[in-house]
């Protein structure tokens, strides 16, 4: 099994891009995540886009021709505690994430979810930069 982490971003579509070859490589199948801290206070307009974007995944990996599923997380949790979980609950071999560039202070104030994978996933973790353009 391998996880990704989805979110609606340049980095977000990087991840799954590469998920799917990974998924591809190894034949493995797929859990994309989309963790989100809005937890009970998530707007209805907030939680129809995320739906919306989560089921428009769920036709991309159809497409893809990758078996899997698509989780939706909204657990009130930072997003890198969400990934080790399913990680932990699949017995995944690999976790994929999209990595942007961040200033020392941003990685100071907000934290890193990404640091945060590294170093306490359960398994290997491949960081995906999205490509510039």
């Amino acid at each position: 099994m391998i996880v990704v982490g989805y979110v609606s971003t340049k980095e977000g579509e990087a991840a799954l891009e590469r998920a799917f070859e990974e998924c591809k490589l190894r034949n493995e199948e797929l859990t994309v995540i989309h963790s989100d801290r809005g937890g009970s206070g998530l707007s209805g307009e907030a939680a129809r886009k995320n739906d919306s974007d989560l089921r428009r995944v769920g036709a991309r990996l159809e497409d893809a021709d990758v078996k899997g599923e698509v989780r939706g997380l909204v657990r009130g949790k930072e997003p890198a505690e969400d990934l080790i979980a399913v990680a932990e609950e699949t017995d995944a071999s690999l976790i994929i994430i999209g990595l942007r560039r961040r200033t020392p202070v941003g990685k100071l104030i907000l934290g890193s979810n990404a640091q945060r994978v590294l170093l306490d996933a359960p398994c290997d973790v491949l960081a995906v930069k999205a490509a510039l353009r």
